[in-house]
């Protein structure tokens, strides 16, 4: 038997602009995405019965088709054709419905393990490929690190690494729909667009404290006006120490960067204990330089 143990890293977005909605239904996006050091923990091993074999650590958590770690084993054996069965247990940390793409990387994650598990001949630019079957995140959480993904999130640019920054994440006890938020997005109530050309000359600069003058997601237009708590999020972690603040993806998670860990400490505290928040954690930005 061999097995492989990966680290599904979360993202967020430092900036999330929609550009159009196209007649297929998509919307055409621009965005800038982060990875950090969030993670869920995928562990997979061969067997002999041919068969693929899923669990997790969350008894509610469909292990079957439903489930993008299994979607991802079934077509890369479907793809490759090997004769190995697959056990993989999944362990979530990221929160789920979150806005922080925590299905699209654990997906990535099973596509790349198994490919390293069984040495096949597939390059990142194959398994991408794949993945996109699978989601618009998935190439990107193979890509990881700081990018800027456009299109439905698939087309990417790999951007320099983003300063090396505290991070307050906070995903208050609710759940949204992507394709909802999406639905009842209107361009036309949107008065603030980000400005991705000059984000990426600040993180290249490394300049956070421009970079947080300047994160923004359309998406709050809707998502922020249906749950308040999420205004109410961004302004506590700002009144208690953050240098920015912004909801990631569809939401309704919410992020802060902090200069230092006990004024990061301080904020996580009085945030979980004033709005009930179960699902917060302090964590750091990600870049590829890193294992």
């Amino acid at each position: 038997m061999k097995q492989i143990k990966l680290n599904a890293r979360a993202k967020i977005n430092i900036t999330l602009d929609v550009i159009r909605k196209r007649e297929d239904g998509y919307h055409d996006l621009s965005m800038i995405m982060q990875s950090i050091n969030l993670c869920d923990n995928i562990t997979i091993a061969t067997n002999n019965s041919g068969k693929i074999n899923m669990t997790s650590n969350y008894s509610w958590l469909p292990c079957d088709n439903r489930n993008l770690v299994y979607k991802a084993a079934e077509l890369m054996k479907k793809t490759y054709n090997f004769k190995e069965g697959l056990d993989i247990h999944l362990t979530k940390n990221i929160p789920v419905a979150a806005g922080m793409a925590g299905g699209s990387s654990d997906c990535a994650a099973t596509l790349v393990g198994i490919r390293n598990l069984l040495k096949i001949k597939a390059s990142d630019n194959e398994l991408m490929k794949l993945g996109k079957t699978l989601g618009a995140d998935v190439p990107y959480c193979i890509l990881r690190g700081t990018a800027l993904a456009e299109g439905i999130g698939e087309k990417l640019t790999k951007l320099p690494p983003f300063p090396n920054t505290l991070i307050l994440v906070a995903k208050p006890p609710i759940n949204v729909s992507t394709a909802t938020v999406f639905g009842k997005f209107d361009l036309n109530k949107v008065d603030k667009h980000p400005d991705n050309k000059k984000m990426i000359e600040l993180i290249e600069n490394g300049d956070l404290d421009g970079i947080c003058q300047n994160m923004c997601n359309v998406l709050e237009t809707v998502t922020a006006n249906e749950y308040p708590i999420i205004k109410d999020l961004k302004v506590a972690m700002l009144e208690n120490g953050a240098i920015g603040s912004l909801m990631s993806g569809s939401g309704p998670t919410v992020f802060g960067f902090y200069n230092d860990y006990d004024t990061a400490l301080k904020a996580l505290k009085l945030i979980r204990n004033k709005y009930h928040i179960k699902e917060i954690f302090i964590t750091t930005t990600f870049n590829t330089s890193k294992k």
